[in-house]
């Protein structure tokens, strides 16, 4: 069984930079796409980045050109930098990932258990 630990979340002030940081650990064969997920309170979960094998990037409209997604395979890591934090950007992040199963014969969805982020002065 793959589990995902996040950190590097915590009260930031607008205009701030913070990094997340996600480690996958157990079984792990390979892993497909990793991403990052977030909700706000009172909101649906939402996709801000998600990155392949391949290093391949994708981001939702809201954190273009502020936020970066990377990941480096050999520690099943990805990683999180998000500059120019707003108010907005305040929510739950949690990390996602799809290792590879052996039992399933298949890739599978695995979530983080979340890392608070706070945007406020």
């Amino acid at each position: 069984q793959v589990q995902l630990v996040e950190s590097g979340g915590g009260l930031v002030q607008p205009g701030g930079s913070l990094r997340l940081s996600c480690a996958a650990s157990g079984s792990i064969f390979s892993i497909n796409d990793m991403g990052w997920y977030r909700q706000a309170p009172g909101k649906q979960r939402e996709l801000v980045a998600v990155i392949t094998n391949g290093g391949r990037a994708n981001y939702a409209d809201s954190v273009k050109g502020r936020f970066t997604i990377s990941r480096v395979n050999a520690k099943n890591t990805v990683y999180l930098q998000m500059n120019s934090l707003k108010p907005e950007d305040t929510a739950v992040y949690y990390c996602n990932a799809q290792p590879f199963d052996v039992n399933a014969a298949g890739y599978v969805e695995v979530w983080g258990q979340g890392t608070l982020v706070t945007v406020s002065s």
